[in-house]
Formats: structure tokens, sequence, C-alpha cells
């Protein structure tokens, strides 16, 4: 009987190491869409946003520049464990049109491409005074005239 407790604890022991190692596995998010080379390859410079769709979609962002451009992005996220999400890969493909809507330029960009941008954190003071609902209601006293108010 001591025997076998001994062996369910390993047991136990062992499928406790497992499980815990198992829960140390990397999840991969994908979000995003970039068209694969062999559609991208159908738009060519010059060519109308609606040929652009019909070869590769419209794209998740538009609208940049009043629709001058048109971005298609993707990118793959690493999770793992109690670790501040990694993004792994980032792709984005810009397409550029002129006046006209034709195609005037087509840009890809990958992860190794971006800049980290620092935001600053200052805030800028406001010249406007905090007044509360009985302050304006008491500093209107004396500005009206009951003359005015009752002319129609």
């Amino acid at each position: 009987m001591l025997e076998q407790a001994r062996a369910f604890r390993k047991g136990l022991i062992g499928l406790a190491l497992v499980l815990s190692l198992a829960g140390c596995d990397p999840i991969f998010d994908n979000h995003g869409y970039v068209p694969p080379a062999e559609a991208l390859e159908q738009v060519q410079i010059g060519a109308s946003r609606d040929a652009v769709i019909a070869a590769i979609g419209t794209p998740g962002a538009a609208g940049v520049m009043r629709d001058e451009a048109w971005l298609y992005t993707a990118y793959r996220i690493r999770s793992l464990g109690i670790r501040a999400p990694q993004i792994m890969e980032r792709q984005l493909l810009a397409i550029s049109f002129d006046a006209n809507g034709r195609v005037s330029n087509i840009e890809e960009f990958g992860l190794e491409d971006g800049r980290v941008v620092q935001l600053s954190r200052r805030v800028t003071t406001s010249s406007v005074r905090e007044v509360t609902f009985f302050g304006q209601l008491l500093g209107n006293f004396g500005r009206i005239n009951i003359g005015d108010a009752l002319d129609n």
C-alpha cells in the first residue's frame, strides 16, 4: 500500500512538471493582411484603384492623407507566459495614388525598417480656469441687463 502511494505521488509530481512546462510554450497570433507577391505582381504603376481592388482587394487601413495611399499591414506577435507580447514579424505595403487615382508608388517595409517613436509626456497647461456651475451662475449676476432682456 505504501509503495502505491509513493508511485501515485511521483506520478502526480511528474504530471505537474509536464503541465507547468507545457504552459511555457509560446503562443503566436497573426493579424492583418498583406497580399502575396504573385497577386502584387498584377499591380503596376499607373493602374487604377479599381484594378488594384480586382488584383489584391481593399486594404484594412485607407484614407491616409485624403485617400492618397492605401496601407496593407500584417504582423505576428509572440506571447510567452507572463512576459509582454513581442512583435516577431511585421509587413507593411503602401500603395500611393496620384491626383487622378492612378498608382504612383508601391513600397514594402518590414520590421527592420521601423523606428521607435518616443512619445512626449509633456502636458500643456491651459489658460482657461476651472469654474464650477455655481461659479458661472454667480459670475453672471450684474452682467445681465433686465431692460434688454425684456425688450422684444
